[in-house]
């Protein structure tokens, strides 16, 4: 009967452990999140406007300076999940933009939000899009892949499995919505699957040679035209 006991104080441990690894939040906003959507919307939108919507990824570059095209527009908050983009979309949509690239996802991950929800918000920010603003094209990026060698984003690391599934529903989404997929993952992962070194200095985040190549892929795709 001890023993029974006992395996059944660490079946409850186990599976309490289970479901606060699973808990995540979807009213979770980063620190700069009201300013910045303070901001954007103190901007002045054009229907030429080039809108490139996002995390600390899409952030992290001025866009306009990157692929030297003074329509470029850009709309990342450093540490936004999929639920904070549906929140502050429709200041994109009331512009009417002629385009716009959408990167964002890997938070959710890092927050454990489930991948269907992640991909079902993608869904929605689409959906949303076309609706509010039929003749804006939309472009879906790809997730990154990230870097487990590095140790500043823990929680982003051994998050594989996710990011591909999340990328799968990303190319279904594209085409029953009829937007434009890019496949940006391949072109930066090394051997291993993992962000080549030379484009990151912590595993998540890009260096200056990984903006090049992204603003390579986009040119060379003939995507900005």
């Amino acid at each position: 009967m001890k023993k029974l006991a006992l395996v059944w104080m660490l079946l409850q441990a186990f599976q309490g452990a289970s479901a606060q690894t699973a808990k995540w939040d979807s009213t979770f906003r980063p620190n700069n999140y009201d300013l910045k959507k303070e901001l954007f919307r103190s901007f002045k939108n054009s229907e030429k406007d080039v809108v490139f919507l996002g995390n600390s990824i899409t952030a992290n570059v001025d866009w306009s300076e990157l692929l030297q095209m003074k329509e470029a527009r850009n709309r990342g908050i450093s540490g936004d999940i999929t639920f904070g983009v549906l929140e502050r979309l429709d200041e994109v949509i009331e512009g009417k933009p002629a385009k716009v690239f959408i990167l964002i996802g890997i938070n959710d991950i890092s927050r454990n939000i489930p991948d269907s929800i992640i991909a079902e918000n993608h869904r929605k920010i689409v959906a949303r899009i076309k609706k509010g603003s039929p003749k804006t094209k939309i472009y879906l990026e790809t997730l990154l892949p990230v870097n487990n060698t590095f140790t500043q984003f823990k929680n982003h690391y051994n998050k594989d499995e996710h990011i591909q599934y999340v990328n799968e529903r990303l190319k279904e989404t594209a085409k029953a919505y009829g937007a434009v997929l890019i496949d940006l993952h391949p072109y930066f992962q090394d051997s291993e699957g993992k962000l080549k070194k030379e484009f990151t200095e912590d595993g998540l985040h890009l260096k200056a040679a990984g903006y090049k190549l992204w603003a390579d892929i986009l040119k060379k795709g003939n995507y900005l035209k």
